[in-house]
């Protein structure tokens, strides 16, 4: 039993050293996740690494399987992030082939909804979702997740989307401690 959790760790830590290893100009700590909280009320994680770290609120994580969520709260040792499933997140989406823009929503099942595509714009099964750093507050080409079904709404299609991360069984994740989020409140009048 002891032989197969250190096998299951070890290809686990080798899949984020490789995705590590892939994305150039990316700086990331490898953080364990300490607890999981998917009520009703708001989903989210608690990871093992804080200030003492460098980690900072607006953090984006990420796994080799896409974007897990932004950390929201941060402590000396530890940290908390904001799932992408939670009903108050929303992230800037972009699909892959068509390019077409929307904003990804968690949804109060854990789902992902991708609204506000424009009605002329091209949705298709299968498609890949990714961030397309609009906003600022992740950074474009971050993989969501990918399109299971699609229907036009009054004033813009919507599609539902499935993450490739199973958020119920994380041990390991990434920080990305290069990335910073814009500040766009000194453009806002008042």
């Amino acid at each position: 039993v002891e032989l197969r959790e250190i096998n299951n760790d070890y290809a686990r830590l080798a899949e984020l050293l490789d995705y590590v290893t892939e994305a150039q100009g990316e700086e990331f700590l490898t953080a364990d996740v300490i607890s999981i909280d998917q009520s009703s009320a708001i989903r989210s994680i608690t990871l093992n690494r804080g200030t003492r770290d460098g980690v900072a609120i607006g953090m984006p994580i990420v796994t080799p399987q896409g974007l897990v969520g932004r950390v929201i709260e941060v402590g000396a040792n530890a940290c908390r992030v904001l799932l992408i499933t939670d009903l108050s997140s929303y992230v800037s989406a972009r699909l892959q082939t068509s390019r077409s823009e929307g904003t990804i929503n968690g949804q109060v099942s854990g789902n992902l909804l991708l609204t506000f595509v424009p009605l002329g714009e091209v949705v298709t099964t299968g498609d890949i979702v990714l961030t397309s750093g609009l906003g600022g507050n992740f950074p474009p080409d971050l993989v969501i997740g990918q399109v299971t079904s699609t229907r036009s709404a009054e004033l813009y299609r919507e599609a539902q989307v499935r993450s490739l991360i199973n958020f119920d069984t994380l041990e390991f994740v990434l920080i990305m401690t290069n990335f910073q989020p814009v500040d766009l409140s000194a453009f806002e009048t008042t």
